[in-house]
């Protein structure tokens, strides 16, 4: 890996230090150059048949990008705009009623938290917390699914070993939004039966891009939300359509092209660096960012081998934006005390140098 080649890819880091991959990545050139070329075409030729045919090939490259990050088959992974919708889907989908029971955490995502609430609402299931750390062990006989983060966005600790463990009867939907392409993902490994993720953070795509790996045992266990034209195997049938009998029944249908031709763009750039090298790369700096803080005297949240970083601050908004004016992009975590610092592969020392200059200057 050439860490000052992959640096040149990202227009936002010739005069800012870029920390915000936990909310959007950077967008490397090559990106808007491929939304540029798909929408140029269209512009000149007409969103026509030529440009249906390319949506669906970018598709099929989109999936098989995600697919490998995942570790998992490509017809197991759902194309979705989200972290969110991923999850939307699952619980959806899911035979749960009155008597029971969803675990998760308190301080998960809204994006998680608020499709628990409404499942709660509209069908009666209950939803109980227990902390992060000790999901595994709070598992009780009315648990029918546990759903929390696979990398907590709050402190960046991981996943509980234990959910690997807790067998069929409970099945775990894993937020992966702070995982895809921040760290090594095996889902089968991580033993859980669902996952969730976007594209539009440590995989730098555009915004409106994700996905969602079923198990493929479980995967009839999901009803579709619904299926419209991209999700039926023979749309021309009409009403007789039944839906793909792969992940493909869970597609969005809102993924234009262009989002597409970003999205494979922008993982292509990552690939072309190496994925171990880049999953490195970043884990290492982020633990070099975490000790600088602690040296200074900062209280740093307790996290895992990950690339979030998140310390307190007696007023962490303020901080935020006062960094921002001198070109250091970090984020506030509402309700918590948390700034938090997401440090990706295009980060180089100088900016860690320059973060921690700029908060030691307040």
């Amino acid at each position: 890996m050439d860490p000052t080649a992959l640096r040149a890819e990202f227009p936002v880091l010739d005069d800012r230090a870029y920390f915000n991959a936990g909310t959007c990545g950077p967008l490397p050139r090559k990106a808007l150059h491929a939304i540029a070329d798909v929408l140029g075409r269209a512009a000149v030729e007409g969103r026509t048949r030529a440009y249906m045919e390319s949506m669906f090939a970018l598709r099929d490259r989109q999936r098989a990008a995600y697919a490998a990050r995942l570790g998992a088959d490509p017809n197991d992974v759902a194309l979705t705009t989200c972290t969110s919708e991923g999850v939307v889907r699952v619980l959806a989908g899911l035979d749960l009623g009155p008597g029971d029971e969803v675990l998760t955490a308190p301080d998960e995502h809204p994006g998680l938290l608020g499709p628990l609430a409404t499942l709660r609402d509209r069908r009666g299931v209950e939803i109980r917390t227990a902390p992060f750390a000790d999901l595994a062990d709070a598992v009780g006989p009315k648990t029918r699914l546990v759903a929390c983060s696979h990398v907590s966005w709050v402190t960046g600790a991981v996943r509980p070993a234990g959910l690997a463990e807790l067998g069929p009867d409970v099945p775990v939907l894993l937020d992966g939004a702070q995982g895809v392409g921040a760290v090594p993902i095996d889902v089968v490994a991580l033993g859980c039966t669902f996952y969730a993720g976007s594209g539009q953070k440590w995989l730098c795509g555009p915004v409106g891009t994700g996905m969602l790996w079923i198990a493929p045992d479980r995967r009839g266990q999901v009803a579709p939300v619904g299926a419209t034209y991209i999700n039926l195997a023979e749309p021309a049938r009409g009403l007789d359509s039944a839906p793909h009998g792969d992940a493909r029944s869970h597609d969005s249908p809102a993924i234009s092209a262009e989002a597409s031709a970003a999205a494979v763009a922008a993982h292509d750039v990552l690939a072309d660096a190496g994925w171990d090298a880049v999953y490195s790369r970043a884990s290492q700096l982020a633990a070099r960012l975490a000790d600088r803080l602690r040296e200074d005297g900062r209280t740093v949240a307790p996290r895992g081998d990950t690339t979030l970083v998140s310390w307190e601050d007696d007023d962490p908004e303020a901080t935020r934006d006062r960094l921002a004016g001198t070109g250091v992009l970090i984020r506030n975590l509402p309700g918590t005390p948390y700034l938090r610092a997401s440090v990706g592969a295009w980060n180089d020392a100088g900016d860690v140098e320059r973060l921690l200059a700029a908060v030691t200057a307040g």
